[in-house]
């Protein structure tokens, strides 16, 4: 099948809407108007390509929606409290969306096509956050400000990003060299660095095409400053000395040679982190892993429901104790100062697992890993997304939850087309 530049242009515009419903600033200030236009293109394509649908595949989408639409809907009945409709229409929006998608690239096209769109879009944000950094002193006092009711930030022609550049730590001073951290066409940097290190794995391991692309995306990943994004990348330096270089030894001193900044860069941010003056975002995490996991554990089978402001007037009241907890602390050696908080959680996996429950959070995690988007070292890819999202409420976002959709699509996808063998 040819696979023509129409094609191609409607795959990539499919794609970077994915990414940007999924913490960029073009969603963060234009929700509603984005989700409206990004719903009316999948429509119109699957309108379009409906001649090509196969019975297995509508099947398999219409169980995976129905299954979701289930469980979300037993969480709200569920819930502890009164939760908002306005929060559950947006999830059904974001299942609805990844479906469409999903449904799209494995029904009408081959399955490496959707990789293949995603690289060519992060490159495109590879060198837009390369640029982002560097520009920022010349354009320094030609930014305005733009906000909504979540956000706020400093812009240059809607093009180049600035957030919090009035922050004590935004400015950030390593051996010289100064720059603000790097947010790209993103909301904060932490959300920058997941795609960056996505592209990283997608050129290291899968397409291989340009050395100077892991260059550039190496330095995009140290400008956003994330103590995740430099971790990740410290790791998947790792893994490719050890399984791509196997064979080509005399490379092996070069990128050692490239590393040992990179590890200083880590490990200044790292001691900064957890006992420097910017202890106070580690500690935000470590009670975003250890609280959530117990209010899980007082609300196991359905969690305390979904909406984020419910949760967050939950959490502000809830204390928790456990001598086991107590003794682990003392052996590992850190602890846990926060007792409370108001804030959303950080950590995507804890959130869902105290809003939904363990049965639910089980099954999601169980269809994350049966996704069939990403099939070549997809478990290097899992460590790079579990670890991002440790650290960032991006899960229930469409370019994350569509991992969970894939792998309900695929489980009944298995089922209805044996059944139409028969």
């Amino acid at each position: 099948m040819i696979y023509t530049l129409k094609q191609k242009f409607i795959d990539n515009v499919i794609v970077f809407l994915l990414v940007m419903s999924s913490g960029g600033m073009l969603f963060v200030f234009n929700r509603n108007v984005m989700y409206a236009v990004f719903l009316l293109l999948l429509v119109s394509v699957f309108i379009g390509n409906i001649s090509r649908l196969t019975k297995s595949m509508l099947s398999a989408s219409l169980l995976g929606f129905f299954s979701l639409l289930f469980l979300f809907f037993i969480n709200y009945l569920s819930a502890i409290s009164v939760q908002s409709l306005n929060k559950y229409s947006y999830y059904m929006m974001v299942i609805v969306v990844c479906l469409l998608t999903v449904l799209h690239f494995s029904n009408n096209r081959q399955e490496d096509y959707f990789i293949a769109r995603l690289y060519f879009i992060l490159r495109i944000i590879v060198i837009h956050a390369s640029i982002n950094v560097l520009a920022f002193s010349v354009i320094k006092n030609n930014l305005f400000v733009i906000s909504n009711s979540f956000h706020e930030c400093q812009t240059f022609l809607n093009i180049f990003f600035y957030s919090g550049l009035e922050k004590k730590f935004a400015l950030i001073s390593f051996m010289g060299f100064d720059f603000y951290r790097n947010q790209g066409l993103f909301w904060e940097p932490g959300v920058l660095q997941v795609f960056l290190n996505i592209f990283l794995f997608l050129e290291l391991f899968i397409f291989k095409k340009n050395k100077l692309w892991v260059l550039l995306a190496v330095f995009a990943i140290l400008t956003t400053y994330s103590t995740t994004g430099i971790t990740i990348l410290l790791i998947q330096i790792a893994y490719y000395i050890k399984y791509e270089l196997k064979n080509s030894k005399i490379l092996i001193p070069f990128v050692l040679l490239i590393s040992f900044p990179i590890y200083l860069i880590f490990a200044n941010n790292l001691e900064e982190k957890i006992a420097g003056e910017k202890e106070g975002s580690f500690q935000k995490r470590y009670f975003d892993l250890i609280q959530p996991l117990f209010i899980a554990i007082q609300n196991p089978i359905t969690g305390i429901g979904m909406d984020l402001s419910k949760f967050q007037e939950y959490r502000s009241s809830f204390y928790f104790e456990s001598s086991v907890f107590n003794s682990l602390q003392d052996k590992v050696g850190l602890e846990l100062k926060m007792e409370i908080t108001d804030q959303g959680s950080s950590n995507s996996f804890m959130y869902l697992l105290s809003t939904m429950g363990f049965p639910t959070f089980i099954l999601f995690m169980y269809m994350f890993f049966r996704q069939q988007l990403f099939v070549e070292r997809k478990y290097l890819l899992y460590s790079i997304i579990i670890m991002s999202l440790m650290t960032s409420p991006l899960l229930l976002r469409p370019f994350f939850f569509i991992l969970i959709i894939s792998g309900f699509v695929h489980s009944f996808y298995k089922i209805t087309s044996h059944k139409q063998n028969f």
